[in-house]
């Protein structure tokens, strides 16, 4: 925390204006907008650049040499092959664990829980794609815990990312398994728990644990520093509460 506060001083201090690129993964689209205007009250003269996509599609860039300085994903495994590759300064942080829940753009009645999926009304299910985004791995164990899989798989329609699978509830099924931090965006505060989502049991899906690195290219950029180093903060920490992220 001293350490951050030391940059920030600096800032303040010296007027630095430099540029921050940022890539993040899909579900952190809302949150990201409250951190970064957090942030540049500490460092106004700072521009940030961020890069919203599905965290597999995100590291894919990274590898092939994509200029971002800090990568924010939706689990651990894409940025600790990063770091296994030599690409970032340290280890994996975890900075947040997201959560799941089953929304629908019309009231339903969720008493049978994940088992509603199976009903005739329900014809279109969006679900982010396992093979890019972290949040359809978990969103397909939580399915294969409850023994559903298999029965609901002809119904899925795939998100490239977490905010593609939330576009897709909203417009093109009749519901879908999305991050809990969606529902805080502005637009949504009209969705009501209970009514329109509900939260699935965390005990069905392994927690998603979102990791943070620093990538080596941006290993002596000030900026990048301190934002690592936020994100890491008190402050930056009770903003990731409020958009509905559990802290490690």
């Amino acid at each position: 925390m001293k350490k951050i506060v030391v940059l920030y001083m600096l800032y303040i201090g010296m007027g630095v204006a430099g540029t921050l690129h940022i890539a993040t993964a899909a579900n952190m689209s809302y949150a990201m907008k409250a951190l970064t205007v957090a942030f540049k009250k500490h460092a106004p003269q700072t521009q940030i650049e961020v890069m919203i996509g599905g965290s597999g599609k995100l590291a894919g860039q990274i590898r092939q040499g994509a200029p971002y300085d800090i990568f924010l994903s939706a689990n651990m495994r894409y940025p600790q092959t990063l770091f296994e590759r030599g690409m970032a300064t340290d280890k994996p942080v975890m900075y947040a664990q997201g959560a799941l829940v089953l929304l629908s753009k019309i009231p339903r009645n969720y008493a049978k829980g994940l088992h509603l999926l199976t009903s005739e009304e329900i014809q279109k299910i969006a679900v982010a794609n396992p093979k890019t985004a972290p949040y359809g791995v978990a969103a397909r164990e939580a399915l294969k815990k409850v023994g559903l899989y298999d029965t609901l798989k002809s119904k899925f329609v795939y998100g490239e990312s977490i905010s593609q699978t939330i576009t897709y509830t909203l417009r093109a099924t009749d519901i879908g398994i999305v991050a809990k931090s969606a529902l805080f965006a502005p637009q949504m505060h009209h969705f009501k728990a209970g009514t329109h989502w509900i939260d699935i049991d965390s005990s069905l899906y392994t927690p998603i644990a979102q990791g943070m690195i620093l990538l080596k290219r941006a290993k002596e950029n000030a900026e990048a520093n301190a934002f690592y180093d936020f994100m890491q903060s008190r402050e930056a920490k009770q903003i990731l509460r409020a958009y509905g992220y559990r802290l490690p």
